[in-house]
């Protein structure tokens, strides 16, 4: 091979790159593991992402380790219906050989304390969440939402970047908890995040509004956070029911 036409390849794909359409690389690179933020200081939080939540919306406080006690939900005005199955809710129907196991929606479990990682393409970016074992993809290629798309936990998402920000919509989320003590979300929930990189990129920022007429009042918002942390993996959830055996002893005792 020689030199000459060595020149003449790289002088080639520079002019392929330089005339390429946008790519991932053009906007935030969001990829890598990214452990739970349990840091309560509120300074930390992005006016910009802040601006962008919807005005109306309760920006409830229960992300993390962190969850409500029963009755309590936030700040969010619940539908006289959705307050009398919260009234009649009992953890230890959640806690069943049946029931144990089930995972949540990504309405409750985006916020939960478990990490997750992140690969970013230009037409999908793939979030791998370590709380049980639960892969979300983001269409990024302007795809509408299928005339027969089934509603899944996950549900169906799709991105677009909004300058530095990812900003996920998310329809079909099967049926599922908003608050873990009662409080469940329809069919008909409707979710949008914003994702935003700290300037050091050592910290993911994000917000979630979720709104559910049939539910909440009040549409609903959380502030989530999350640390790099480079070189680590999600680990397996492997959820065992027998558990469901041993909180019915503990109930009974």
């Amino acid at each position: 091979m020689t030199t000459r036409f060595l020149i003449a390849l790289v002088a080639h794909v520079s002019a392929l790159l330089l005339s390429a359409p946008a790519t991932a690389q053009d906007h935030p690179d969001l990829s890598g593991f990214w452990g739970p933020d349990f840091v309560t200081d509120t300074a930390i939080r992005l006016p910009q992402l802040l601006a962008q939540v919807p005005p109306d919306a309760v920006l409830i406080e229960d992300s993390g380790a962190a969850e409500f006690p029963r009755g309590e939900f936030g700040g969010l005005v619940l539908t006289p219906e959705a307050a009398e199955h919260a009234a009649n809710w009992d953890a230890a129907q959640d806690m069943t050989i049946q029931r144990v196991c089930l995972p949540p929606s990504i309405v409750y479990a985006v916020q939960g304390p478990f990490p997750f990682e992140v690969f970013q393409t230009p037409e999908l970016i793939v979030f791998q969440y370590e709380y049980f074992d639960q892969t979300r993809l983001i269409f990024m290629d302007g795809r509408a939402v299928p005339e027969n798309q089934p509603y899944s936990k996950m549900g169906f998402s799709t991105g677009h970047w909004d300058g530095p920000e990812l900003v996920v919509e998310t329809s079909n989320i099967a049926a599922s908890t908003i608050t873990n003590n009662g409080l469940d979300h329809t069919d008909d929930v409707r979710m949008i995040e914003r994702y935003r990189l700290s300037e050091d990129g050592t910290r993911l920022h994000a917000t979630q509004w979720f709104s559910d007429p049939a539910v909440i009042v009040t549409d609903g918002a959380r502030y989530i956070s999350w640390t790099a942390r480079p070189g680590e993996h999600v680990f397996p959830y492997e959820c065992d029911p027998s558990f469901a055996l041993e909180y019915a002893q503990i109930g009974a005792e």
